[in-house]
């Protein structure tokens, strides 16, 4: 039966999966994945500190870990990682950069929302930009509660990424026009014809179609068992970072849109 019309979580989450198999090999070529500056490097550094602080050897799961972006982020402050994914050529790439980079992060695969962990284990898990994709966000958020310990703390960054704004929408058509028209240069990896109505077929069907709201996100936190939930929309030393290699318009188009970090906490 087509995976499209059936309704089916579980077809629509197999769908996901290959989604991001496919994108595994260019991941790392696009700014706002992979960092390419130390700026950059820095005001990720800066939002982890404010929100989890110094990794002083304290246990970390990175879920949907990707190419182990993040896991290098909280590796740098101390933080012992484990990352998941469940992409296998995702998994392949963290291994071989940990490898290079002399890291002693463990990737193995797994599900963000199934992450068959043993319960009370971490000290914190991270995540960034899987909240827009899960099927079942509660049932998720129920399974990260489980795995923390008391007194653990989550820390999502994602956005909406449905509901562009007004400005955002001016900026895109502007930085098209001048595409088009020579000024300005393409985005150095885009996406596929297929790869992209795929990413569009895929958001129409997960739980947050209608857009990763912050507020939504973080009731859904308070729903599931989770204590002292705090919303951060200030990204801006990251954008501007980004900025230097998406170029002036694209950065102030993600700079507009609605991008944030929720932390919030098991209770103790």
């Amino acid at each position: 039966m087509d995976s499209r019309t059936d309704g089916s979580n579980f077809d629509l989450r197999e769908e996901i999966k290959l989604y991001w198999s496919k994108r595994a090999a260019a991941f790392d070529q696009s700014p706002g994945h992979e960092i390419f500056s130390e700026q950059e490097r820095a005001a990720w550094h800066q939002l982890i500190l404010r929100h989890l602080g110094e990794g002083k050897g304290r246990a970390a799961l990175d879920l949907a870990s990707g190419t182990g972006v993040v896991s290098h982020l909280m590796d740098d402050l101390g933080f012992r990682v484990t990352g998941i994914d469940w992409a296998e050529p995702m998994l392949e790439l963290a291994r071989a950069k940990a490898r290079t980079r002399g890291r002693t992060i463990a990737f193995h695969l797994g599900d963000a929302e199934n992450t068959m962990e043993p319960a009370n284990h971490y000290d914190v898990i991270v995540n960034r930009h899987l909240v827009w994709t899960l099927v079942n966000p509660a049932a998720a958020f129920a399974e990260w509660l489980r795995v923390l310990k008391p007194g653990g703390s989550l820390l999502i960054v994602d956005g909406d990424f449905v509901n562009a704004s007004q400005l955002e929408r001016l900026i895109v058509r502007f930085s098209g026009f001048c595409q088009r028209k020579g000024p300005l240069k393409s985005a150095p990896v885009q996406l596929s014809t297929d790869l992209a109505e795929t990413h569009r077929s895929i958001l129409a069907r997960v739980y947050f179609s209608q857009g990763a709201r912050a507020e939504a996100v973080a009731d859904l936190l308070r729903q599931t068992g989770f204590v002292d939930v705090a919303i951060n929309t200030n990204m801006r030393a990251i954008h501007r970072a980004q900025a230097k290699n998406i170029g002036l318009l694209k950065g102030w188009a993600r700079a507009s849109q609605h991008r944030y970090a929720i932390r919030a906490i098991k209770q103790s």
